[in-house]
């Protein structure tokens, strides 16, 4: 067989700047089977690399790009400099789409694609290299290539791994790709950058509120760009304009206002979501003639294509990035402040060819405030399917594979917990025979799940349609997904030929089964199947729309015809924006309605049906409620077993805390007395603290508990006795020794002692006693044994406190002569003699006192 003749480097290498680089890469290359090569965007890596390394090995070269446009404009280019038919030498896949043949010496694939394909081929057998481009924008699957190939390389040696990225920690990738001891080399490439001309265009309306991006702020932009774009283009007639947009409904919107207000331009989209044929046009460039182009587009141009031509970037300065919100079990799209390395990347786009100018739509405070980079999407996204990928590549979690970063661990966690419910792993977080079925379904593993388990329900055609429209990131009008359906199956939609494509190919991953065509019945049941903890029933309505209660327990709104729905099976929620993170900001973004009937079919294991008791104004109360997770369905009052009643007050005590009983004064003091005595003796004698109490509530209340659960009112219990179950035997004869309930003074008179609170561990006892009762008490008592001596506040005959102490002695000798001295004219009816020491203790008048 003649061996398939080298590419010429020359020749497409001609004008690019990387073409100098080539001779270190291979140098390179000749000492290491993995290295890092660090380029700015439009230098020609992702060109010339591959064809490179083609070269120099027998083996077909895989080249992984983030995005499916990306893929196919990086093969066509790369053919086209060939000289070569696109699908021969040089070809691409992606999902639902492929261009490449047996004799196909560089393939260029989306990272996903790579993925599924090594499930089947671990090896990669036939293949020489692979390249994994634009490292840096750290998706999710690129970023478990790395890891898996990592694995791949310690079997194969001949395997060549190539990382590539404009903007990349690149130290930290090249120890990543390499060995700890022998990291990956690094190919830094620079070149001289043209001049950037920064210019500032801040809103005068906020650009984001509680449902995403103000229809004002797209005002601005699209304001801002038009304006802009007449200045260019009078002293530029060669330059076109890119604007970055956060997604594709702003993007079209954007378009729509600079078309509506200017017809000299030929105003583009770019996002993943139009037709194919449509973002070749776009990167292509525009012929000499043509008008000037103004390209509205996500951040698809932000660093993975290059469209020629661009002298002026205007920039939102906005992305959609993933987002988990794990407490609402909800991951989703949020727009936010882009990172200014993405803006930094943004700008690059008008300096490819010549001097350019950015515009950022927002102030230098504003834009110094954004993160500096964006977060890895390992750490912020759901990672269900990842988490079955690393399963059925047989390393859980991640586990011996050299990763940039681990699984962040509630993440991987929630992610596992999904995929035992789905049977896709066992208990060790292995694949299941079901696991791998599902992981080979190019989806995530519950829409997988519902295709599987729906085509009987519902006809496989429906299922797969199903299954394709929430898979393929398609826009759903007012989220509706059976209407979007009708819209898809009419050819009306931009996206009706990709989702047909896609639809067709999950149908043939599954057992024919029939059902109608023109049927949307099921359309909520597969979703339910799919995600059954998001069923949401219709809790409020407003004339803005209404708001559901999802089964999770989070709460939603949506608009539309969908808000006069009862119940739905909601495919998408996510919060609406971040500024919404402070309240509940959940917004329904795709739904479908579901029946009672179908409820039963795809969420009976939430169904629960118990009597749910609580204790409430003092008396245990119970109801039969039936839920669906945290849906109410029905509730009736019943009376509570002996066991309910008892749980519900458990609870109860544990929640609001013993202050829920009524404590009479005695049990109070009995608590106080107790607490001192723990507080000086410790053990044998009992915690009488919140916890302590707490935890032995079976202990010292179990009959109480019974009383309260058979239906008594808490103000009837008697907590005093209920303490003394807890006094330990025998110490528990010594319990007034230790701590009196009063105290004798020298009249006579039985005062009560005032003990501390149970949890005051520093205060004393206190005694208020008047000051005549006292006279000639020379030594301060002290209780527990002589531990703690009693602290006497003094009173005045009309009961007010005149001193305290807690050494009379002291008082009597000192203080108490100045005390006479301000008292004996306000109070002249009582005695206050020179020599308390010889007076006689009284509880009267003199003139009584002398009688």
């Amino acid at each position: 067989m003649t061996p398939a003749p080298a590419f010429d480097l020359a020749t497409i290498g001609a004008g690019l700047s990387f073409a100098a680089a080539l001779d270190e890469l291979s140098g390179a290359l000749d000492a290491s089977r993995s290295v890092v090569v660090s380029a700015p965007p439009g230098t020609g890596k992702t060109t010339l690399v591959p064809p490179l390394v083609a070269s120099r090995m027998t083996g077909r070269v895989i080249v992984t790009q983030p995005r499916r446009v990306a893929a196919r404009a990086a093969a066509r280019r790369l053919a086209h400099l060939d000289g070569t038919p696109l699908g021969t030498r040089v070809g691409f896949t992606v999902r639902g789409e492929r261009s490449a043949g047996r004799e196909t010496r560089v393939e260029f694939v989306t990272a996903g694609v790579l993925l599924r394909r090594m499930l089947d081929d671990p090896g990669l057998d036939g293949v020489g290299a692979v390249i994994i481009d634009e490292v840096h924008e750290r998706a999710l699957e690129t970023d478990l290539l790395i890891g898996l190939l990592s694995e791949v390389r310690e079997l194969r040696d001949d395997l060549t791994v190539i990382a590539m990225s404009a903007t990349l920690d690149a130290p930290r990738i090249s120890a990543v790709l390499g060995t700890d001891e022998y990291p990956a080399p690094i190919i830094d490439h620079d070149v001289p950058a043209f001049p950037l001309t920064e210019r500032w265009a801040p809103s005068p309306v906020p650009r984001l509120d509680e449902r995403g991006v103000t229809w004002g702020f797209l005002d601005h932009v699209a304001a801002t760009t038009a304006s802009a774009a007449r200045e260019l283009i009078s002293d530029a007639p060669e330059a076109d304009v890119l604007v970055f947009a956060p997604g594709a409904r702003e993007v079209s919107e954007i378009a729509r206002r600079i078309r509506d207000t200017n017809g000299a331009f030929d105003v583009r989209e770019l996002h993943g979501q139009i037709p194919a044929a449509e973002q070749d046009a776009v990167i292509r460039g525009r012929a000499p003639d043509a008008p000037a182009r103004i390209i509205v587009t996500t951040s698809l141009a932000e660093s993975s294509l290059t469209v020629p031509g661009v002298r002026l970037v205007v920039d939102s300065c906005l992305s959609r990035q993933p987002q988990r919100d794990a407490a609402r079990g909800m991951t989703g799209l949020v727009t936010a402040a882009a990172s200014r390395s993405s803006c930094v990347q943004r700008a690059g786009r008008a300096t490819r060819q010549g001097p350019g100018t950015v515009i950022r739509c927002a102030d230098e405070r504003t834009y110094a405030a954004a993160p500096a980079r964006p977060a890895p999407e390992i750490a912020v996204t759901d990672l269900a399917d990842a988490t079955l990928l690393l399963a059925c590549w047989g390393a859980p979690g991640g586990a011996g594979l050299r990763m940039i970063d681990p699984l962040p661990a509630q993440n991987l966690a929630d992610a596992t917990e999904v995929l035992r419910s789905l049977g896709a792993i066992d208990d060790e977080g292995r694949a299941t025979a079901e696991g791998r079925i599902l992981a080979r379904i190019p989806t995530d593993p519950r829409l997988a799940r519902a295709l599987r388990d729906g085509s009987p329900v519902v006809g496989t055609r429906l299922a797969a349609e199903v299954v394709a429209l929430l898979g393929g990131d398609l826009r759903i009008a007012e989220a509706d997904i059976a209407q979007a359906i009708i819209a898809l199956r009419g050819g009306r939609a931009p996206d009706a030929r990709r989702w047909r494509t896609d639809a067709d190919r999950l149908e043939r991953m599954v057992a024919a089964t029939p059902g109608a065509r023109s049927g949307l019945d099921g359309v909520g049941l597969v979703i339910a199947l799919a995600f059954p903890e998001r069923i949401a029933h219709r809790v409020e309505r407003t004339a803005e729309g209404a708001t559901f209660l999802l089964a999770s327990g989070t709460r939603a709104g949506v608009r539309g015809p969908l808000a006069a729905v009862e119940w739905l099976a909601v495919a998408d929620v996510a919060r609406a924006s971040a500024r919404a993170a402070a309240g509940s900001g959940a917004i329904i973004r795709s739904a479908a309605v579901l029946t009672e009937t179908q409820i039963e079919s795809a969420a009976s294991h939430l169904m629960t049906d118990r009597v749910e008791a609580q204790f409430a104004a003092g008396r245990v109360q119970a109801r039969r409620e039936r839920r669906l997770g945290a849906i109410l369905r029905s509730s009736s009052p019943v009376r509570a077993s002996a066991q309910e009643g008892r749980d519900a007050v458990r609870r109860a005590i544990r929640r609001d805390g013993l202050g829920m009983l009524s404590w009479s004064e005695g049990a109070d003091g009995l608590r106080r007395r107790l607490a001192l005595v723990r507080r000086e003796f410790g053990d044998p004698w009992p915690d009488v603290s919140d916890t302590g109490l707490t935890e032995a509530v079976d202990v010292w209340l179990a009959p109480e508990l019974d009383a309260l659960a058979g239906g008594a009112p808490a103000s009837r219990l008697d907590l005093t006795s209920a303490l003394r179950r807890l006094l330990p035997w025998p110490d528990a004869t010594r319990l007034d020794e230790l701590v009196p309930d009063r105290l004798e003074v020298p009249t006579g008179s039985r005062i009560r002692i005032d003990y501390p609170p149970h949890d005051d561990a520093t205060a004393r006892p206190v005694v208020a006693v008047k000051l005549q009762e006292c006279f000639g008490w020379a030594e301060t008592p002290r209780l527990v044994d002589g531990r703690v001596p009693v602290l006497f506040h003094l009173l005045s005959p009309a009961g007010r406190p005149l001193a305290v102490t807690d050494d009379l002695a002291s008082f009597w000798s000192g203080p108490y002569s100045q005390v006479r001295a301000e008292m004996r004219g306000r109070y002249p009816k009582h005695p206050w003699p020179e020599d308390p020491w010889a007076a006689v203790p009284t509880r009267h008048t003199k003139n009584r006192s002398a009688r």
